[in-house]
């Protein structure tokens, strides 16, 4: 899906809980294309000591203020009780994968196989996949704990998978980052072409916690991290007092629970005990949807409407230019013709002029007493027969002369009555064929 794309479908509410040691902290997001707007955020310290009833029902009195008791919550259960595993398995088709992963699943837990519960899901069109596995029991546990409080969950997950779908709700991250952040731990969040995601988490953090993960990304040892919270979507919105700083995990739950659509599918809770947000929540995406299919379509008519009444104008602009352009072709032809015409007689003007200096120069060379009794000549040559006192040096005045060359006597030098009778054939000289 294109950016662009994304983030005119991000739309939805959601809320993300995160269990740290003793303190839940819970976080209500609403989420459009405009930006993200935190609508409230509460923390119960000490909740595992307290009956679920009466944490359940501060937590649920927190949801019905902000209009949010019908969501189902996404619970970040707490990291000790989870194990989170990234698995490379290039090549494989999303329908293999399962079974891929069930044919490796025991080397990445130290449970028994009745024990584990797992679920996984692909890291974007990566080749690799991360996974978290679990024990049967905390599921269980949890799952009542969270009953009996009276609150709706819609999912169990782990916080790399909430990290990684809140990045990309309105845009992709950048490659090759660390971040962290802090909350009584150390959370530390990272990708890079090496490593599509990495997660760890430990008390205390400090340089080498930083440098391990650096060293697992394989970043250069001078890359800085940087807050949770600076990569995050920067809230519109948020009530006073909000400290995002400390509540970035469950903010990044909250907002991949405002729309799961857009993130990644990871999900320990067993699918019959899941539990769904009403679905007037999803009216005005609904709606959104519609109206953009509606957009959609009409943009796909009107431009095919656009395109036929286009086709018809050229038509009738090419029916009403026809005439036109064929007499134009019409008196293109005829001054071509004309033209041609006027060249053929201006050549057959010049041959007339060119034959009429040729014979004024047989009369200035064969001058009287010689004589000139038949003559035939055309465009290249001219065949002489005449009578002249001395025609043997004719040759030399014919070849002198700018119209003939090559002159030659074609029969002997005969004696006539008053002179000699000759015969030369001249070629012509200077002469357009």
């Amino acid at each position: 899906m294109t950016t662009a794309l994304r983030k005119y479908v991000a739309f939805g509410t959601g809320v993300g809980i995160r269990i740290v040691r003793d303190e839940l902290t819970v976080t209500v997001t609403r989420v459009r294309p405009t930006g993200v707007r935190v609508l409230g955020e509460l923390t119960v310290t000490g909740f595992r000591n307290q009956p679920a009833a009466e944490w359940g029902a501060a937590c649920n009195g927190f949801l019905r203020k902000l209009g949010a008791s019908h969501l189902a919550a996404s619970v970040l259960l707490p990291r000790e009780e989870v194990v989170v595993r990234q698995l490379a398995l290039p090549g494989v088709s999303d329908a293999d994968l399962p079974g891929a992963i069930r044919f490796q699943i025991d080397s990445l837990h130290p449970w028994t196989e009745e024990e584990a519960v797992y679920d996984f899901a692909r890291i974007g069109k990566s080749g690799s996949v991360l996974i978290a596995v679990t024990r049967r029991a905390v599921i269980e546990h949890w799952a009542t704990l969270f009953a009996e409080a009276g609150l709706k969950v819609a999912s169990f997950t782990v916080s790399a998978a909430s990290i990684w779908s809140a990045l990309r709700i309105f845009a992709m991250p950048g490659e090759g980052f660390l971040a962290f952040a802090e909350n009584g731990t150390t959370e530390l969040y990272g990708e890079s072409p090496a490593r599509p995601v990495f997660t760890a988490s430990e008390d205390g953090g400090g340089d080498r916690v930083f440098r391990f993960a650096l060293s697992e990304l394989r970043l250069p040892p001078a890359s800085e991290p940087v807050a949770l919270t600076e990569l995050l979507p920067k809230p519109a919105a948020a009530p006073e007092g909000t400290d995002l700083s400390h509540s970035a995990v469950p903010y990044a739950a909250s907002m991949s629970a405002a729309c799961p659509h857009l993130g990644m599918r990871l999900n320990l809770l067993p699918e019959a005990q899941r539990q769904g947000s009403s679905r007037a929540l999803f009216v005005p995406t609904w709606i959104l949807a519609g109206a953009l299919i509606v957009v959609a379509v009409a943009l796909l008519v009107w431009n095919r409407i656009e395109d036929k009444r286009y086709l018809r104008s050229l038509e009738v602009q090419i029916q009403r230019l026809t005439p036109v352009a064929a007499h134009a072709d019409a008196l293109q032809r005829q001054i071509i013709d004309t033209r041609n015409r006027t060249a053929l007689l201006d050549a057959f003007r010049g041959r007339t002029r060119e034959d009429l200096d040729a014979l004024n120069d047989l009369t200035r060379l064969i001058a009287p007493p010689g004589w000139v009794r038949d003559l035939q000549m055309n465009r290249k040559e001219v065949v002489i027969h005449g009578e002249t006192d001395q025609a043997s040096g004719l040759l030399k005045v014919l070849d002198s002369s700018p119209h003939f060359t090559g002159s030659q006597f074609i029969m002997p030098i005969a004696r006539g009555g008053a002179g000699e009778i000759f015969a030369i054939r001249s070629q012509r000289k200077g002469v357009a064929p």
